[in-house]
């Protein structure tokens, strides 16, 4: 028990790095942010994030490769309707949480510290194409749509789309329209009519999936704080 306890007390600290090392990411970028100003932001100590992260970049490389995790594990939608949801929810989160935010200005700024890393963009392929599979089994999409070949487009889309948003509005304010947008021109070329017909593709399925996701990750956190004090 003694030992679940240290587990479990390592993950909540881990995960309250990650997201004070996001906040500080995101408002000062890579080589703005300092060990002391993310450990004051956690309220830790400077032991507790080196025995996670062994530097500034390993923690830099976790928290671009912790956007799905925002979004992915909440949603209930299988095939293109998942997909379309992954990115309907993406252009919500990436305007009010750090995390997303932080890890997609360091995807896209990486260069400037050093990085040449692909791997937060194959993660989303990869999460993408699973998507696509499992619409291809279901006869969602029309013949010939190579699943990885499209994932890998819709991930090139959405980079450009919200380096885009970021410029012509505040906050990305109008990265929803855009999404909505990209997929009222795709659907046609990719999925049968019937499966368009049945894919809902707007803001308000884009918050509606929020307050789900909300309720839900409350809902686990408060299940893993419950069991703590259990034990």
């Amino acid at each position: 028990m003694v030992r679940q306890l240290r587990q479990e007390r390592g993950v909540q600290t881990r995960r309250q790095l990650l997201r004070a090392a996001a906040e500080v990411f995101d408002e000062s970028g890579f080589a703005g942010a300092s060990i002391k100003d993310i450990l004051q932001q956690a309220e830790l100590t400077a032991g507790a994030l080196y025995f996670h992260f062994e530097s500034k970049e390993a923690l830099a490389r976790a928290v671009m490769n912790a956007q799905p995790d925002s979004i992915v594990p909440w949603l209930e939608s299988q095939g293109l309707q998942r997909l379309v949801d992954i990115t309907l929810v993406w252009s919500q989160q990436l305007r009010t949480d750090p995390l997303l935010r932080a890890g997609v200005r360091l995807t896209t700024e990486q260069g400037a510290f050093g990085l040449r890393d692909a791997k937060p963009y194959r993660d989303w392929g990869a999460i993408m194409a699973e998507c696509l599979r499992v619409a291809a089994d279901k006869g969602e999409l029309q013949a010939g749509v190579d699943p990885e070949e499209l994932a890998e487009f819709v991930v090139e889309a959405c980079t450009g789309m919200q380096t885009y948003s970021a410029v012509a509005s505040e906050g990305r304010a109008d990265l929803g329209d855009r999404v909505v947008r990209m997929w009222r021109l795709l659907l046609p070329g990719i999925a049968v009519p019937t499966v368009i017909a049945h894919t809902e593709v707007s803001e308000a399925r884009a918050k509606e999936l929020l307050r789900t996701a909300s309720a839900a990750a409350s809902a686990s956190a408060g299940s893993r704080q419950g069991g703590g004090a259990q034990g």
